[in-house]
């Protein structure tokens, strides 16, 4: 991955980022986009104080198209939904209209067009790909993600869940042979990976349970912001692939097209 310099020069600045005092901001065009607090490096790391990922580059090269500033907030998922509901950030990342939250009726909401496709899949050893649905008895996932493709494995007691509280603690589990395998994004997994290099290599079996899933910008109020933030994104489809490229983030398709000829 080329380096945290190389990515600035593309989105030109970063954005100057303003104290909080009492949930408010003293600039006018001040942006607030709430992001999720947790590692999910590369497609996003709003917690980090340097390189915040993919997402991140995107919306600073938004930003300097504009008049405005951007602030990203970090906190966990419901809370996300809640400040937006209140007000208290104009925008959330990410978000999709097919996921279900408690807090606010999708339909309230706007949603952009994706800024990034995630895969999310059955990850495991790659020595272990090709066994087959039966051999995962013990399935990790991180706490806040709904495991929908093995709901009914999970209800009938075929696959026992895991609960664990990020990435990195679920390929511990692999790695330690307490989990047969993770649903875990394969990006996020790959960079993990290669950062914690004695947990060894992981790979995604493209015919076990995954889910290509697009990650949107949402917002209540601000849809006019929302409306040139898309023309952004279809008129500047070169930079976009660029960043892409940067962060090693390929199409759900191109990588399942790949390990499918790799391992079938």
């Amino acid at each position: 991955m080329n380096s945290f310099k190389g990515i600035a020069s593309i989105v030109s600045r970063l954005a100057i980022v303003f104290f909080i005092v009492a949930g408010s901001y003293s600039r006018a065009d001040t942006v607030v986009i709430g992001t999720q607090n947790f590692h999910y490096y590369p497609h996003y790391d709003f917690t980090s104080d340097n390189d915040k990922g993919l997402a991140w580059a995107i919306f600073e090269a938004f930003r300097a198209t504009t008049k405005h500033e951007f602030v990203y907030i970090s906190m966990p998922v419901l809370r996300l939904q809640k400040e937006l509901a209140k007000g208290s950030v104009d925008f959330i990342y990410p978000d999709n209209p097919k996921w279900y939250n408690p807090i606010i009726s999708n339909t309230l909401k706007t949603f952009s067009r994706p800024v990034t496709k995630a895969l999310g899949g059955t990850i495991l050893r790659p020595e272990k790909v090709g066994a087959g649905i039966n051999e995962i008895r013990r399935l990790a996932m991180p706490l806040g993600f709904t495991p929908v493709n093995w709901q009914e494995r999970v209800d009938k007691q075929l696959t026992h869940l895991i609960r664990v509280n990020d990435t990195l603690n679920a390929l511990e589990l692999i790695a330690k042979n307490k989990a047969d395998a993770a649903n875990l994004e394969y990006h996020v997994t790959q960079h993990i990976a290669s950062q914690q290099p004695t947990l060894g290599k992981f790979t995604l079996d493209p015919k076990l349970p995954h889910d290509g899933v697009a990650f949107m910008l949402a917002t209540i109020n601000h849809t006019e912001l929302l409306a040139e933030f898309n023309t952004f994104l279809v008129s500047h489809q070169a930079l976009i692939k660029r960043l892409h490229q940067q962060y090693q983030i390929k199409s759900p398709e191109i990588i399942l097209n790949n390990l499918s000829d790799q391992y079938y």
